[in-house]
């Protein structure tokens, strides 16, 4: 540590660990330090805060913007900047920010940036921890510390209620509530307790509860890192006077550290999990190494479902920023469901591995679940993809193609998007084939000529709607009528537009093979840009 409590970045760096944070430039021979920590926002003017750590949210590592970051940030005094590479190289702008004096730091993909952000001002707040605190991550020997100063049995909870730890010190009065809440390590239900939680949340600061039936009363206080709420901390109050309530204050940002320090450790092991899984997905012949370590059995079958983010004209930094917080709901629900096996967010997409075991339709209901929590939770539109039941590991790269065609068969579907979209490879196998051929149509321009193109530029260079008219007739079955009826159009006006289609572009649609080719190429033509 610096002089006056001022922490540097190699204390930080030590307390967040390696799998969260890389250095990509040489580190200082000297301390460096750190006087906070800013998320980067590209429609505002870089604020000149002198040593501080900056998130480049939403910023590549390869296109000129990340390089204009590095200089602004530079040139502001900050020290150093943070960065998700996503697989791109990051070479050259690692040796601007070197050229630069700022240290560059890689972030793991997988950990969200309001994470990373409340993680790093924890760090920075262990700086000035006295020295008789327990050691990080000690829950219970924290609990026991403060319901010694405090002088009430106590017990820290998460945001969810769970019980994460509670003092043991004699002595001390507790209730059936608390006694129930320790059984089952979870606060009993009851419109009482959910008052309580929300004055908690709502006033930000310790607060005394009367007793609920058969109950005693407690001492609440909040924990939060900046506006990331933690958990709480709660103290049976057997008498407890003012000295008490704020003893209990001036303990719950060490609590935030330990809430952070513990939940770091649980993602560093999750993290480690979702290399594993990346691992596995781009080479399966990996899988007798990375298999014992997901604890999985090489032969057991398996199915990889797919969550993504809608496409959509939001905000870059927002979506990379819900994109993140997808990954971690996706994680969350699937290790309850199946255990730690791992899930791994790869180019924008959340990958899962639902292994085998269950009923039929189970891993159907449970991704349909966690596509309707996640858009409630994040508001953005959410796509999800379930590819099939393969026999094994060594097959999982079929199971992620599937997955793969099913998202890109929903974002291809006509008209506007529903809000939540899930499918399986087998609900949309025909949307699924045609993405599959817009691939290959894309990749290969067939002899004599590109058919559907030529057409629509026809349409465009002399206003004529030869295309849309084609397409029509040809989605009718061949049916002027019924091709007429769609267009509004009169009958006459059809056959005319089809004749004179034929003498232009030289195809000929009593032929079943031209007309299967034609129809693909018109039919894909905005997926392909044509």
């Amino acid at each position: 540590m610096l002089g006056n409590g001022v922490p540097d970045l190699g204390q930080v760096l030590d307390a967040l660990g390696a799998s969260l944070l890389r250095p990509l430039t040489v580190l200082p021979d000297r301390a460096t330090p750190v006087s906070g920590v800013l998320i980067f926002e590209p429609r505002a003017p870089l604020p000149p805060v002198r040593d501080a750590i900056l998130l480049a949210v939403g910023v590549g590592t390869t296109g000129p913007q990340a390089k204009d970051v590095i200089v602004a940030a530079a040139a502001a005094g900050y020290a150093c900047l943070v960065v998700k590479s996503f697989g791109e190289p990051v070479t050259d702008l690692a040796e601007a920010a070197q050229r630069s004096g700022l240290v560059l730091l890689a972030a793991d993909e997988a950990v969200a940036w309001h994470h990373l952000d409340a993680m790093i001002s924890s760090a920075l707040a262990s700086a000035v921890r006295s020295a008789g605190d327990p050691a990080v991550g000690d829950l219970f020997a924290l609990a026991n510390a403060i319901a010694g100063m405090v002088g009430g049995a106590t017990v820290i909870e998460d945001p969810r209620r769970r019980i994460l730890a509670y003092s043991t010190l004699p002595g001390q009065a507790i209730d059936e509530g608390r006694r129930q809440g320790i059984l089952g390590l979870q606060v009993p239900e009851g419109p009482d307790y959910d008052e309580q939680y929300r004055a908690l949340v709502r006033e930000g600061r310790v607060c005394r509860f009367a007793a609920v039936p058969g109950g005693l009363p407690r001492l609440g206080v909040a924990v939060r890192a900046g506006s990331e709420e933690l958990g709480s901390i709660w103290v049976v109050d057997d008498g407890l006077d003012s000295a008490a309530e704020q003893a209990l204050a001036g303990v719950a940002d060490t609590v935030s550290l330990h809430l952070l320090a513990a939940r770091a450790a649980v993602d560093a092991v999750r993290l480690r999990r979702a290399g594993l899984l990346r691992r596995l997905l781009a080479d399966p012949s990996s899988v007798a190494a990375v298999a014992p370590q997901l604890g999985l059995d090489p032969e057991l079958p398996v199915a990889v479902a797919a969550f993504a983010i809608a496409p959509s004209t939001a905000d870059d930094v927002l979506a990379a920023h819900a994109v993140t917080r997808l990954a971690d709901l996706v994680s969350l629900h699937c290790e309850a469901h199946y255990g730690r096996h791992g899930c791994a967010l790869i180019d924008g997409t959340v990958y899962a591995l639902l292994p085998s075991g269950a009923a039929p339709d189970a891993h159907r209901e449970l991704v349909a679940d966690i596509a309707q929590r996640a858009h409630g939770a994040l508001r953005v539109p959410v796509q999800a993809g379930l590819g099939s039941l393969v026999p094994g590991l060594r097959s999982i790269a079929s199971s992620r193609a599937d997955a793969d065609l099913v998202l890109r068969a929903l974002t291809d579907r006509p008209g506007d998007p529903e809000p939540c979209q899930v499918a399986t490879i087998d609900e949309v196998w025909a949307g699924a084939t045609l993405s599959a051929l817009a691939q290959t149509l894309a990749a290969s321009d067939v002899p004599p000529r590109r058919l559907g193109p030529a057409i629509r530029a026809y349409d465009l260079e002399h206003g004529t709607t030869y295309a849309s008219t084609i397409l029509a007739y040809l989605d009718a079955n061949n049916d002027v009528a019924a091709a007429s009826n769609r267009l509004s159009v009169h009958p006459n006006t059809i056959r005319y537009r089809l004749s004179r289609a034929e003498e232009i572009f030289g195809f000929d649609l009593a032929d079943p093979d031209e007309r299967l080719v034609l129809w693909l190429r018109l039919r894909l033509g905005d997926q392909l840009g044509w």
